[in-house]
């Protein structure tokens, strides 16, 4: 499918810029009227896939975070890349409670929640550094009811 429309931005991989990454992508999506539960779905996946960034993939320095939006037909798809440490097993990361810090009190459910609210997620490696998520949600509200009246 062809892309009709994107933005991408980049910003530090820090806590508050969760926040400024999930208006970004609410933003940029009002161009396919998602109802207020499709832009909360959208909103929760972002910020999972970016408090990902910000906890796992830079321990020990602050990293830049990607985030790149395009709109294909009726359907967002949204990428988060870094360039951080990675994941040594993805497919492991991706099981449901498994986290890599235990002792931080982390729930390991981050790939689990954007999962639940987007149509389809994928995770790769980024090259030799870092992660990149990308997930798809279908709008459905943006196609257009055409009704004969009389």
């Amino acid at each position: 499918m062809t892309t009709t429309n994107f933005m991408e931005v980049t910003f530090k991989a820090i806590s508050i810029n969760e926040s400024f990454a999930r208006l970004c992508v609410a933003g940029f999506c009002v161009q396919l009227n998602p109802s207020i539960d499709e832009i909360g779905d959208i909103k929760t996946a972002v910020s999972e896939a970016v408090t990902n960034c910000v906890v796992h993939a830079y321990p020990k320095h602050n990293g830049i975070i990607t985030m790149r939006c395009e709109i294909l037909g009726d359907t967002i798809k949204i990428v988060v890349k870094d360039q951080g440490i990675g994941i040594k097993d993805i497919e492991k990361a991706r099981e449901p409670f498994f986290t890599t810090k235990p002792s931080e009190e982390r729930s390991g459910m981050g790939f689990s929640v954007m999962e639940s609210f987007m149509d389809k997620v994928e995770v790769e490696k980024n090259g030799d550094k870092g992660l990149v998520v990308t997930m798809y949600k279908q709008i459905g509200s943006s196609v257009m009811q055409v009704s004969n009246a009389s």
